[in-house]
């Protein structure tokens, strides 16, 4: 039985799945908008203050390297209670920091445990939802991600205004952590479950097979996909690059561009808001609403690219983000201009949120079926390359020009990525329709 003809249903593996995910990243979502706050309260200019707050990217990149080698390894589950740990680490050295570099390190470590969990998840969903349910499972994981960056900056901009100290929301990723911890331990392990369901299921490499590329009519190594022995030989990141380096070059910088353009929200708006005089409580409220705006689109998005293509999410989401990061760059010094931020902020979160999933499922849709987390941990290398870019180029830009001047080229990068997926998706990722039945499928066969 394969993956796709197995009976599958969401409720049972929502707890056990989704449930961790959403308490990781309701304390994540907790403390991003207020590192930069927290750096500048610690004595570090604007532009250190962005750079302090990539440390949360260039973190997640560097735990890129190892993380599907340690998922292979070990399991999801262990994977990320291990990842559950590091962060703890890494908030405990936030919470001791005595001045920016500090901060830096601990911020650093946060990003090493985000790699690992996130991939722990991706992995799990390439493996064993089908094919037809794959936009939808996985930007129904986007949609519990962005749920918990939504819940995180609404719980931060209470306990703020409680302590009065934004230090005070590194306790939220704290107690997240332990949650999602005990979590893990006491719920049943569903990558057990999925692995007995579909034992007997061989690997199916590039071009066979509903989970590799062959599901949409391509794979072959003319193409740049790597044939059966480069499929198997890639056992690690960098075997993994080499094997499928054609596809991992243009897709890949496609998807750079993609996480560019969204990490940089993450650095360049708490800046904006700092720059423009916007207290901190109002930055966490802000940016927390409009993590709801995003979280209510994650299904219509999963839902869009399963009923007509991946172009019909990935193209409005960029086209979106362009355009609000221009707008951006010239609303810096007009009246009303906290107004005007919140309706950009808004703009560019219904963007980001109709495109809820795309970078992960386009990474299913390109991923060997046998092996997919080195190929996984590759194509989420190239992803976080382009976040972990972004927030320096935004601090350089910031130091050596102007945040309006950072906005306005992140804008023209969003556009750039646009045209580059615009080319691509269709050579190696063609639609194929598949039947969208009622929304309540998902749940028939719990």
């Amino acid at each position: 039985m394969t993956a796709d003809d197995k009976p599958f249903s969401f409720r049972s593996v929502a707890l056990p799945v989704f449930l961790p995910a959403l308490l990781f990243s309701t304390g994540e979502g907790a403390i991003l908008p207020i590192i930069p706050i927290a750096a500048h309260n610690l004595g570090a200019t604007l532009a250190l203050a962005g750079f302090v707050s990539s440390m949360v990217t260039v973190g997640t990149l560097a735990g890129d390297i190892p993380s599907g080698w340690i998922v292979s390894r070990i399991g999801e589950r262990t994977s990320m209670i291990v990842a559950s740990f590091v962060a703890l680490a890494g908030i405990l050295v936030s919470l001791l920091a005595p001045n920016p570099w500090v901060l830096l390190v601990g911020v650093f470590l946060e990003g090493l445990a985000t790699a690992v969990f996130a991939l722990a998840r991706h992995a799990f969903m390439t493996t064993h939802v089908p094919l037809r349910y794959r936009a939808r499972a996985l930007s129904t994981l986007g949609g519990v991600f962005r749920g918990g960056w939504f819940v995180g900056p609404l719980i931060a901009s209470a306990v703020i205004t409680a302590t009065g100290t934004p230090q005070s929301a590194f306790w939220i990723f704290a107690v997240a952590c332990v949650l999602a911890a005990i979590s893990l331990i006491a719920l049943p392990d569903p990558e057990r479950g999925h692995r007995v369901a579909v034992r007997g299921t061989g690997p199916s490499p590039h071009g066979t097979g509903s989970h590799g590329m062959g599901s949409h009519g391509m794979g072959s190594p003319a193409r740049g996909q790597a044939d059966d022995d480069g499929a198997h030989r890639a056992h690690g990141l960098f075997g993994a690059i080499w094997a499928h380096r054609t596809v991992l070059l243009r897709m890949g910088s496609g998807a750079a561009l993609v996480g560019a353009a969204r990490s940089a929200r993450i650095t360049l708006l708490p800046l904006w808001a700092l720059s423009i005089g916007l207290g901190e409580a109002h930055t966490a409220l802000v940016i927390g609403i409009a993590g709801g705006v995003e979280f209510a689109l994650f299904y219509t998005s999963g839902h869009v690219m399963d009923r007509w293509g991946r172009l019909w999410s990935v193209m409005p989401c960029m086209l979106g983000l362009g355009t609000g990061f221009v707008l951006l760059a010239f609303l810096h010094d007009v009246p009303q201009r906290e107004g005007w931020f919140v309706a950009v902020v808004l703009f560019l979160s219904l963007a980001n949120g109709l495109g809820s999933g795309i970078i992960m499922t386009l990474g299913a849709d390109l991923a060997p079926r046998g092996r997919p987390a080195p190929f996984l941990s590759a194509w989420r290398f190239a992803g976080d390359g382009g976040q972990a870019a972004a927030p320096v180029l935004v601090s350089v830009l910031t130091a050596a020009a102007s945040l309006p001047v950072a906005a306005g080229t992140i804008g023209v990068l969003a556009l750039l990525g646009a045209g580059i997926l615009r080319r691509y998706i269709p050579r190696y990722v063609p639609h194929v329709r598949h039947p969208v039945r009622e929304t309540s499928e998902l749940g028939d066969r719990a």
